[in-house]
């Protein structure tokens, strides 16, 4: 967590509006394995990190509430009686989804005061969208004693994002940011929120992620299209979710739907297993396996779901050359965003340089490298 990033969001609160703010961390997330996994009830194996959102929050006797994104130098006032999606809202959707959810349990607030900037990088796969969310119901929750427990605010959280953002997102995000523990990323499963925490000594190795710096909007159709998918063979397969079902059972109606729905929904059942592959893997500390597993996600998402990209697929492919890198995946929706990197910590200097290299070689411009460290959840500071 940066203090720099702390004390600029006080700071610009104390010039913005008055007194002294409440004030919230929420984490970005980084996931080891299990990509599109959780809107299909299945397991993933998140953790929280030490990048994410600052919110500073405070009641207002105004009639209005106003909210101010340093990052973006934007400001939002809100009317509380009138909350509704903004056309092209952007960041301002997600304030006012988790605003519009709690008003739909019958939880009505006040008015209030809040200054927010994060140093996760846009469109990174980090999660930036449940960091934000949860900075705020995290903290209207603290702000006006609402006495939400944890686990009912992260579907506060997603319900935001598919009613007013327009996302069908998973779980997943809004778990690992809310409830992540401090070095150990999280076997969860989707289908009955629980989760157990597996404590990542990784000793020699690090994890490193690389930005693309390509752009994704989740938004868009690709996601949402997916996710129909998904749904369509489960219902084929007479299953709630592909979760339910194996190679075996989705053979018996391979002709009956197109090859692009079987391999999506082969990559669905193929990840499900290797998240618990991952899981055993790291009790045995079994580096070399964790990796494997990570190179064979990749492949899955990249040739099956199809939600890889030149740049991301660049990047996986570079690191199967350097033998001190034990696995490399795509991170996140897809589309662009980061890679994920397990990789000797003596080497880390060399990893560096040679991606950064290669990189800028084809594509004419630069990528960013990022170590990260497992962080706990969302909490005050």
């Amino acid at each position: 967590m940066s203090k720099e990033l702390i004390q600029s969001v006080k700071q610009r609160f104390k010039t913005q509006f008055e007194g002294d703010p409440l004030m919230v961390f929420s984490p970005g997330r980084i996931n080891l394995i299990g990509e599109h996994t959780d809107y299909n009830d299945g397991f993933v194996f998140p953790a929280a990190i030490d990048l994410g959102i600052v919110l500073a929050l405070k009641k207002s006797s105004s009639k209005t509430s106003r909210v101010y994104a340093l990052n973006k130098k934007e400001m939002c006032e809100i009317s509380l009686n009138q909350i509704s999606p903004q056309k092209n809202g952007g960041w301002r959707n997600y304030v006012i989804g988790v605003i519009g959810e709690l008003q739909k349990q019958g939880i009505n607030i006040g008015n209030f005061e809040g200054v927010f900037a994060g140093n996760i990088p846009g469109g990174s796969g980090m999660s930036s969208s449940a960091a934000l969310e949860n900075s705020f119901v995290y903290g209207l929750n603290k702000l006006f004693d609402l006495r939400l427990k944890k686990k009912e605010m992260i579907f506060i959280s997603q319900r935001a994002e598919h009613n007013f953002v327009g996302v069908h997102c998973g779980i997943m995000d809004q778990y690992a940011s809310m409830l992540g523990k401090k070095k150990s990323p999280l076997l969860l499963d989707c289908r009955t929120m629980k989760s157990t925490p597996y404590k990542l000594k990784l000793k020699s190795l690090k994890l490193v992620l690389v930005n693309t710096n390509v752009k994704h909007d989740l938004s868009e159709s690709a996601y949402n299209d997916r996710r129909a998918v998904c749904e369509k063979v489960a219902k084929l397969l007479n299953v709630k979710t592909l979760r339910d079902t194996s190679e075996k059972y989705l053979n018996t109606v391979k002709n009956q739907i197109p090859k692009s729905d079987f391999n999506k929904a082969l990559y669905v059942i193929l990840e499900n297993e290797r998240v618990e592959k991952f899981a055993k893997a790291i009790e045995q500390k079994d580096f070399k396996l964790m990796g494997e597993l990570m190179y064979e996600t990749h492949e899955g998402l990249s040739k099956n779901y199809k939600v890889s990209c030149e740049e991301l697929d660049f990047l996986v492919e570079t690191t199967k050359s350097m033998d001190f890198v034990h696995g490399s995946k795509m991170m996140g929706g897809g589309f662009g965003g980061c890679t994920i990197n397990l990789v000797e910590q003596r080497n880390i200097d060399d990893f560096k340089t040679t991606i950064e290299n290669k990189f800028k070689a084809i594509f004419n411009r630069s990528c960013s490298i990022y170590d990260v460290n497992i962080s706990k959840g969302t909490h005050l500071i």
